[in-house]
């Protein structure tokens, strides 16, 4: 290879990714090396020294944290920028812990691409003449003692670019190359910093946390172009910027359309004044683009940084919690005074579920059971088992069940994550203990709607079937009917690509949407699972019984079979029977029990 040509090495195991990838680095004018596994690309490093690592984080064998890692301990690996390709937000912190500098979203945006993997370059490059430089100086020192007048000439000069060059790497490792403001990794040095001096009693006022939500960002960005969207967030920040004293603010961009400005005199009288001045530049302000001219809007919260707060991702999750809420609420413009604002424990309460599941996730405290779902008609019938999962509380021993851990999964963005963690370890136990595996005949596992959005979804499950060597058709995956009509190509997608494998699909809490009858017929799912809410009291409630007889008439019009769900006695039983239901799932037949 050409030592003069920057080398990049793509890892993923996804070849449409890799083409993409391969694609925009090729116009860059970089060398390419590709590996499709973590270990494939830790054996290329031993013998190859590329100048950036593009490493996408879900992969069969050992992940793209790990394989961070791992790249830190090799002799060529310290520096080595490495980029994670991700789709999910919330793995982006994972991310820097193992190691990472920077990360690119999925789907790709190609200008993103392009910036992040130039801008990695250019301070791998400048970390490398950094060296050579400092070794340069080193000899030089040595080499000239003799002629102390011209060397001393000489050294001023070499040690100005030196000066130079570690003021640009400190500044390239400290803000983001789109807006100029501090990046993510500075504002948490600089809150971290601000919460220890709140907790030793130093801090002369309260310091106010602000987060600010461009709330057209997502509009202009899809409609207009990445390009116009990094220049929008440009254009927001000169406006925040303006406002800021720089020897007391401190304004980053946290992430996507996200800022944040830290406020560190003048309590809730500062953020209402900045709040003011900053509403103000914002009735006057016009993005133009593409002779279209937009009216911008925010969301705007503000709270204290108090001494109950212990690090920066619990006042980001507690920040975007109140964000979250002030959205739904139409509130635009929010300052949390005290803890009767905030409704503290109830966000709290939210807060330590996020914590307490990313925990679970790290510290395998999750736990597959499983319950058995029932022939109605058949004497010695097939044997079906749906997947459940359990949290292990630490401190009690006990198990804490779904109901009170989902919401707050949905609400940060980790459902997903419980997914795969689900799917991985039931695979691993099934493939494990193969009795179990020949008894049983179907095994249901609910997937949820951020989950089926994840375009690499669908292929994670397949990797999982084909590492494990199970067989598809055994597997069946539970959708929604909400959320699969709610999104409805990516459903559309998610099912055909598993069909294609043998897997069936199950519509589940059928009942509680408002389906349209023409997108159910386009839709390639295999069985309808009626919602509980209609099942657990049908004998007794004449509205559930009509809802129970409507769905399996519109079931056998479609020729699909039909599961009840909630099944608590032998009355409901009889019921199900005399309308044809053909499968039942409840405590009457079988209470969940560990996989």
């Amino acid at each position: 290879m050409d030592d003069s040509v920057p080398t990049v090495l793509i890892v993923d195991d996804v070849p449409e990714n890799l083409r993409i990838l391969k694609d925009v680095i090729s116009s860059l004018d970089c060398q390419l090396l590709v590996a499709n596994s973590g270990e494939r690309a830790l054996e290329l490093l031993e013998r190859t020294q590329p100048c950036l690592v593009l490493l996408d984080v879900m992969m069969g064998g050992i992940d793209g944290f790990e394989t961070c890692r791992r790249i830190r301990t090799l002799p060529n690996g310290k520096d080595l920028p490495v980029i994670f390709v991700t789709a999910l937000a919330d793995e982006i912190n994972r991310g820097f812990e193992a190691g990472g500098h920077d990360y690119i979203s999925k789907p790709f945006r190609l200008e993103e691409v392009r910036a992040r993997v130039c801008h990695q370059l250019e301070r791998f490059q400048l970390v490398n003449e950094l060296k050579d430089l400092t070794v340069s100086l080193e000899d030089k020192v040595r080499e000239r003692t003799a002629d102390l007048n011209l060397l001393n000439r000489n050294l001023r000069k070499e040690i100005n670019e030196r000066r130079y060059m570690q003021d640009r790497l400190k500044y390239l490792a400290q803000h983001d190359f789109v807006t100029q403001l501090y990046n993510r990794d500075a504002l948490d040095e600089h809150v971290s910093l601000l919460i220890s001096i709140v907790q030793s009693n130093q801090a002369t006022q309260v310091p106010y946390f602000v987060l600010i939500d461009v709330n057209e960002f997502r509009l202009i960005n899809d409609s207009c172009g990445c390009i116009a969207g990094d220049e929008l967030l440009h254009q927001i920040a000169e406006l925040i910027t303006e406002l800021m004293d720089p020897k007391n603010d401190f304004g980053a961009r946290l992430s996507g359309d996200k800022f944040v400005i830290v406020l560190r005199d003048g309590g809730v009288s500062a953020v209402e004044s900045f709040f003011r001045a900053f509403n103000q530049l914002l009735e006057d302000f016009l993005f133009n683009w593409d002779d279209r001219q937009f009216r911008m809007s925010v969301t705007q919260v503000a709270m204290p940084i108090t001494e109950d707060m212990v690090s920066f991702e619990q006042v980001v999750m507690l920040a975007d919690e109140v964000c979250y809420s002030s959205k739904k609420a139409g509130v635009h413009s929010r300052i949390i005074r005290n803890a009767q604002d905030l409704a503290y424990e109830e966000h709290r309460g939210n807060l330590n579920w996020g914590l307490r599941i990313i925990d679970g996730l790290e510290k395998d405290l999750f736990e597959v059971h499983f319950q058995q779902v029932c022939s109605l008609v058949q004497q010695e019938p097939k044997k079906k088992i749906e997947i459940l999962v359990r949290l292990k509380d630490e401190s009690s021993g006990g198990l804490i069940y779904p109901n009170e851990f989902i919401r707050a999964a949905e609400r940060f963005g980790i459902i997903s994550k419980i997914d795969r963690w689900v799917i991985r370890h039931t695979m691993a136990e099934l493939s494990e203990r193969t009795e179990l595996w020949q008894e049983v005949d179907q095994v249901a596992l609910n997937v949820s709607a951020l989950s089926v959005r994840q375009a690499d979804f669908s292929d994670f499950i397949l990797e999982q079937l084909e590492y494990n060597q199970l067989d598809g058709s055994k597997f069946c995956f539970e959708v929604t009917e909400t959320e699969a009509l709610n999104n409805f190509t990516d459903t559309r997608q998610f099912m055909s690509k598993l069909h294609e494998q043998g897997c069936s699909i199950a519509l589940d809490d059928f009942g509680t949407g408002f389906s349209s009858f023409a997108y159910l017929m386009d839709l390639p799912f295999d069985l309808i699972k009626i919602d509980g809410m209609f099942i657990k009291d049908m004998h007794v409630n004449e509205i559930h019984f009509g809802m129970v007889d409507s769905i399996v008439k519109l079931a056998k019009m479609m020729n699909k079979p039909v599961v009840a769900e909630f099944v608590e006695n032998q009355e409901i039983v009889d019921q199900l029977k005399r309308l044809g239901v053909e499968w039942g799932q409840g405590y009457h037949f079988h209470k969940p029990e560990k996989l």
